[in-house]
């Protein structure tokens, strides 16, 4: 049952959340690559460790996620 007031909200109220769901907080899952941003070798993403503790094997430079270069 709905009210009969005079007014109608519009139901935009101030939300608290800003979520930064999926890959804009960062997180781009499991699976995927980290490459090197300068020669660009490849290795296989492991879980739970960052590409960027990685140290690329051809050159020794600090590895990144491979989506984040394709942005």
């Amino acid at each position: 049952m709905t009210g009969k007031g005079l007014f109608r909200g519009s139901g935009k109220g101030l939300g608290r959340g800003g979520g930064q769901g999926r890959n804009n907080g960062g997180a781009f899952g499991p699976g995927g690559y980290c490459v090197c941003a300068k020669c660009g070798a490849k290795v296989p993403h492991e879980q739970g460790t960052k590409c960027t503790t990685i140290k690329c094997p051809k050159c020794g430079h600090t590895m990144v996620r491979e989506e984040l270069l394709n942005k």
